[in-house]
């Protein structure tokens, strides 16, 4: 994980007397509730502490801020866990697993639970709409429509798998054979900054469904929704312990979460480079993993395209959530004999659309990116990119939206004749910048979309239905989108080959990371 930015003890004090949070602090089961109202006007109270068997208690690490990326203001300060935390986290999932109720739940009792989480989560949608646009800085609206409706869809979806996570019998003479589909045990679950929400309930819904206890450690940078979230797993009835969640930062918290003798399973979501160091402690014990991870998505435009279609989700598929998303089309392919033509009209759509502005503005298209670091990361590639292409439209950088100076707000920017061995090219950015190059016939655009050390997603926007087949079977990447991009679905697959991940998340296959399969034989007959 990216590390956040840290404030001065003093600013952290400061923060919860100041005006930003609302000013009133109080006492929530042994750690601290925070009154906020967002600049949107709607108000509540903000646990502070860590929510470990269905109790909110103090952290011993340094505390994390929460910034809001608009303004650069400190919104409030949260718990952070120690080793010793993690570690208690980790022995109440234990303890829940082997000596609670949920693992002998009924799989239907375990789904109506994770319906009144839904339940609960929909009730309170506009606060947690209001918590991630304001601690991410991703639009209220996208986060409100978007993020809000798949978090509650993808629970409710798995809510419905809880009582259908069957074995089978096999057929074999002289002996009952069956097989048993049981949970892997305590899970640790490690999620990133870009959909704060959204992605928990993709780890979560899962891992409930299969009976299994959770450990999760949100992103340093959005560390506010997850601890609403706990607050509703306790009113929806959720035995103490089955779901622990832990703030920390990734140097001191990731470690100890992840070598833990007593977790089973560790499920990870972020770069590409932090995967590389899970695998490796999880190694040690040979823990079961499943890894969701870094992408450079290539975009393949043929002539004989739905040309205005293939323009509007192309520029969605790189420039919305702030070009922040794994799956994101960073790299558009064009056929030559409509590349020009494509290129002036994706960046009309661009200079139209793609608003920079604060996250409560409705007419907002892109909010500020996460935090400086990620800015600056944007800004440091985007003037590496002037030495290696042409830029058509962007490239000048920071944007002042309010005439403050301050927020992380950075001009979208369109890369044009870029070379595939250019940086900008071959590294993912993880903010508003896409690049383009001409291809000239299938089998080049192949080649260059597989180019590639990632391969997550991939979309392909063609007429001939033969070719659609025919590319997406050859494009190495977890998925493929024909004439759209990013438009996910809880029941359908998602997950990446080669750098961008091992195992998949969603749908039935989503469950499969999280039981396993146990054989029982009975000899039916059989004599020695």
């Amino acid at each position: 994980m990216r590390n956040s930015i840290y404030r001065p003890i003093q600013s952290l004090r400061a923060a919860f007397s100041g005006s930003s949070t609302g000013g009133r602090a109080a006492l929530l089961n042994g750690a601290t509730s925070v009154e906020l109202r967002a600049p949107n006007g709607r108000s509540w109270a903000q646990p502070t502490g860590l929510f470990i068997n269905n109790e909110f208690v103090n952290g011993t690490a340094q505390a994390i801020p929460s910034v809001d990326p608009a303004t650069e203001q400190v919104i409030t300060t949260v718990q952070a866990a120690s080793q010793s935390e993690v570690h208690l986290a980790v022995q109440a999932a234990h303890d829940a697993f082997h000596n609670g109720p949920w693992r002998i739940m009924s799989g239907s009792d375990r789904g109506v639970l994770m319906n009144k989480l839904a339940n609960l989560i929909e009730a309170k949608k506009h606060i947690f709409a209001t918590i991630d646009a304001w601690d991410n800085g991703k639009t209220y609206h996208d986060a409100l429509d978007g993020d809000l409706t798949e978090a509650v869809g993808v629970m409710r979806y798995y809510a419905g798998w809880a009582d259908k996570v069957h074995g089978q019998t096999i057929s074999i003479p002289n002996k009952f054979a069956y097989t048993l589909r049981q949970p892997v045990g305590v899970v640790a679950q490690i999620i990133p900054w870009n959909y704060p929400l959204a992605m928990a309930t993709w780890k979560l819904g899962p891992a409930l469904a299969c009976g299994n206890t959770v450990v999760l450690k949100a992103a340093e940078q959005t560390p506010l929704s997850i601890l609403v979230l706990g607050e509703l797993f306790k009113e929806a009835g959720f035995p103490p312990g089955v779901v622990n969640f832990i703030n920390g930062h990734g140097k001191e918290a990731g470690p100890a979460l992840v070598q833990h003798p007593l977790v089973d399973k560790v499920a990870f979501t972020g770069s590409t480079a932090t995967a590389t160091q899970i695998m490796s402690m999880a190694a040690q014990t040979l823990k079961n993993i499943t890894l969701e991870t870094g992408g450079k998505s290539p975009l393949l435009v043929f002539s004989d395209c739905d040309f205005e279609q293939a323009v509007k989700w192309s520029h969605m598929g790189i420039m919305s959530n702030q070009g922040q998303i794994c799956t994101a089309t960073s790299r558009i392919l064009v056929q030559r004999d409509v590349y020009e033509r494509f290129v002036q009209r994706f960046v009309e759509e661009v200079e139209k659309t793609s608003k920079v502005g604060l996250q409560w503005d409705e007419s907002t298209y892109q909010g500020p990116q996460v935090t400086k670091q990620q800015l600056d990361r944007v800004l440091e590639y985007i003037e590496h990119g002037k030495k290696e292409a042409k830029v058509a439209t962007g490239g000048g950088g920071k944007v002042d939206v309010n005439g403050s100076g301050k927020g992380y707000f950075v001009q979208p920017t369109v890369f044009v004749d870029v070379p595939p061995t250019a940086k900008i090219w071959r590294e993912e950015v993880f903010g508003p910048v896409v690049v383009m190059c001409p291809f000239d016939d299938e089998a080049e655009a192949i080649r260059l979309a597989n180019d590639s050390a990632y391969g997550l997603g991939a979309a392909v926007f063609t007429q001939n239905l033969e070719r659609a087949h025919r590319v997406a079977e050859q494009v190495e990447s977890g998925m493929v989108w024909v004439n759209s991009t990013q438009d996910c679905d809880p029941r359908v697959p998602f997950g990446g080959v080669k750098q961008s991940g091992i195992g998949r998340e969603l749908g039935e296959a989503g469950l499969e990371a999280y039981a396993q399969i146990k054989a029982v034989h009975v000899n039916m007959g059989n004599r020695m």
